[in-house]
């Protein structure tokens, strides 16, 4: 009878006194309008009309029957709590506030078409410019740079470390 020489291995153990340095986020959910409950597929939000469809916010047609909830947009706008502020400063932001507008509203046009929860909540004139307040932390990057091609300028982001929060400031060319 032919033996073979299996070579023994040590049973893999997952190792659980230790986490990787700076995965610790990854525990817990950073945007505190995230549902922590899972949502029944055909959920539907009575403001705006999206549907939860196959794990993400759409824009699809509802079934009968359907439960309703707010989505986090929703949530966001009625609370006015943004998760991204633009902020187009200096003195030719308000002269050429219009075409800026109409930039930034096709933007959103483009991302809320495929991304339900991306969305404008307000745009507010101030003695420094205007300022855009999103529902999301990657709307008011895409404004920006969107702005930065038809402007030129430049475009600073800072997002906000142990949050879900990113503000961007768009200056004018020098």
């Amino acid at each position: 009878m032919k033996t073979t020489n299996i070579p023994q291995h040590r049973p893999v153990v997952a190792r659980r006194d230790r986490r990787i340095a700076g995965h610790a986020q990854l525990d817990r959910i950073l945007d505190p309008y995230q549902g922590k409950k899972k949502l029944h597929e055909g959920t539907v939000c009575p403001q705006c009309g999206a549907v939860f469809h196959d794990a993400r916010w759409q824009w699809v047609a509802k079934g009968t029957g359907a439960v309703e909830e707010l989505c986090a947009a929703c949530r966001r706008i009625n609370d006015n709590y943004p998760a991204g502020i633009l902020m187009l400063r200096g003195p030719f932001a308000a002269e050429h506030k219009q075409e800026m507008l109409r930039l930034a509203r096709h933007q959103e046009d483009v991302e809320r078409n495929e991304h339900p929860l991306n969305r404008i909540i307000s745009i507010e004139d101030d003695a420094e410019g205007i300022t855009i307040n999103t529902t999301d932390i990657h709307l008011p990057r895409r404004i920006g740079e969107t702005i930065k091609r038809a402007f030129h300028g430049e475009v600073e982001d800072h997002f906000e470390e142990d949050g879900y929060f990113v503000r961007v400031i768009w200056t004018p060319p020098k």
